[in-house]
């Protein structure tokens, strides 16, 4: 889907205990916060011919409801699920069936989660997204913007 101007629409999604970025574990997460993520991603977009509107939940049920709209309004997604990427089957079956109607999904980690704890080294919804970026911090959302907006283009989605 693209915006009235006919430019790409991303959803910059983000799951649990994102909201306290640049406050919880600045070792692991850095100082950056989810606003300035927010408004660096978004001004990266334009640069890069598209939009992004950006939403937060800590919860479960509200993030499966986000990612089912955006069958309707968006042309990709950015999405660092947290925690539930190591086991929300509803979000992997959520970004599966937008997948299927032509809205691809990036994973983003801020922090390599194969270099942390057993539990984070796997995640059930890396496997039906079209690509996974980990470990680079807070550019990893330059990363895996770039890549969604490659995938719109390639489809021929964004135009």
């Amino acid at each position: 889907m693209t915006s009235t101007h006919g430019t790409p629409r991303i959803l910059l999604l983000h799951g649990p205990n994102l909201n306290l970025l640049g406050e919880r574990d600045p070792a692991q997460y850095g100082s950056t916060t989810l606003r300035e993520i927010e408004e660096r991603t978004a001004a990266l977009a334009g640069e890069l011919g598209a939009e992004v509107h950006c939403a937060q939940s800590n919860s479960e049920g509200e993030l499966v409801g986000l990612i089912h709209e955006a069958r309707h309004a968006d042309s990709g997604i950015v999405f660092n699920p947290g925690a539930y990427a190591h086991y929300s089957y509803a979000l992997r079956d959520a970004i599966d069936a937008v997948a299927g109607l032509g809205v691809p999904c990036i994973e983003i980690h801020i922090s390599n989660v194969h270099a942390r704890e057993p539990f984070r080294h796997t995640s059930v919804t890396a496997p039906v997204c079209q690509g996974l970026v980990a470990g680079h911090g807070v550019f990893g959302y330059e990363l895996a913007l770039r890549a969604v907006l490659n995938r719109i283009a390639e489809a021929g989605k964004g135009e």
